[in-house]
């Protein structure tokens, strides 16, 4: 038994080193492997009830599935990155021109908001000038149109790496379609876990990834394209990328569509335009809570029940540490943990507190 084990340990060596010279191999495809599981998990009910059509083979199933997230998501990110990269370019002029100064000193004048500020900050011994919010807004707006702009069009101008990016992904989606099941299996052999166990991990995986992409993807597509639509009934400028801006803040719990609508509620008050406010804020309150507080449950139910907080931050995290990705990446590692976490406390804290006896 002895001299099988150096054997054993230098077998485990070239295993766990074969595992980071792969995992270095695959590393620049990180993303395209991701978001390929994931929306190939998603995707795999469409596949299955095609799969049911009579003499409809899986390579066939497959390239039908891939076909329409193709037209879902493709054609239309084709439009909304050209629109977002035109109206971002004109929200950062806007703010670099001199009458979007004089608008801001216009409001402050007319609305008072200046002298009610300081009668309140007066009680702390603080005050503020015309200029430093008029500096602070002006800055505000031109980093987020030019964050925006230089996102679009870095997507823009890497249009070949786009392409091929986005076709790698939908080659990930077919093959896992029809290999999927099998290479899990496979995965699941090896993993030293009981069955139970890896299924309950998967199967969190599955829900999670579920809940980011079906249940907020279409919240934010309805809170984006309501916010965008409110924007442009009431005649402000660049509509369509507030629409988007919003889109991506419902993907935030706890303040979502609130940073953009609530500002504007208070704008609209301070111009005198009160019934536009009140509109604003019963349509926040109906948009944003409906949503959050009907839609979600009732589709995600209690299947990932993560604290609101908890997502906040992997989210606000994951979009530090990943960029756009992190609003996949965050939760995703979130439920890693928790699900981990859930199976030591059930099956294995007892063996740790009693000294592994």
């Amino acid at each position: 038994m002895n001299n099988r084990n150096p054997i054993l340990w230098f077998f485990v060596a070239c295993f766990i080193g074969s595992i980071f010279v792969l995992g270095w191999l695959l590393f620049p495809f990180l993303s395209i492997l991701v978001l390929g599981a994931v929306i190939s998990g998603i995707s795999y009910p469409i596949y299955s009830a095609i799969r049911k059509v009579p003499r409809v083979s899986p390579s066939f199933a497959a390239f039908v599935t891939c076909a329409l997230i193709f037209v879902i998501l493709f054609v239309p990110t084709v439009f909304f990155v050209g629109s977002l990269a035109q109206q971002a370019l004109g929200l950062y002029q806007m703010a670099r021109d001199a009458v979007f100064s004089e608008q801001i000193n216009a409001l402050l004048r007319d609305t008072r908001f200046l002298d009610r500020a300081n009668d309140i900050l007066a009680n702390f011994n603080y005050s503020l000038s015309g200029d430093e919010i008029k500096n602070a807004v002006t800055e505000i707006v031109k980093f987020v149109g030019l964050f925006l702009y230089e996102q679009a069009r870095a997507i823009a101008s890497n249009t070949l790496a786009f392409v091929v990016n986005f076709f790698l992904m939908i080659l990930v989606i077919f093959f896992l379609l029809i290999d999927g099941e099998r290479l899990v299996s496979y995965i699941v052999d090896l993993s030293p876990l009981p069955t139970d166990q890896e299924q309950k991990l998967i199967g969190r995986f599955k829900q999670m990834a579920g809940a980011i992409l079906i249940v907020n993807g279409f919240s934010g597509f309805i809170q984006g394209g309501l916010g965008g639509l409110a924007f442009w009934i009431f005649g402000f400028n660049s509509a369509f990328l507030w629409g988007v801006i919003m889109g991506l803040l419902a993907f935030i719990p706890i303040i979502g569509i609130g940073v953009v609508f609530v500002p504007t509620a208070i704008y609209l008050f301070f111009k005198g335009r009160i019934a536009a406010g009140i509109f604003f804020v019963i349509f926040y309150l109906i948009v944003a809570g409906g949503t959050e507080y009907v839609f979600k449950p009732k589709m995600v139910g209690q299947q990932v029940n993560i604290h609101p907080l908890l997502i906040f931050f992997a989210i606000i995290g994951g979009l530090k540490l990943f960029g756009i990705l992190g609003i996949i990446y965050g939760p995703l590692v979130v439920t890693t943990f928790l699900t981990l976490a859930d199976i030591y406390r059930t099956n294995y804290q007892r063996f740790v507190e009693s000294g592994g006896r």
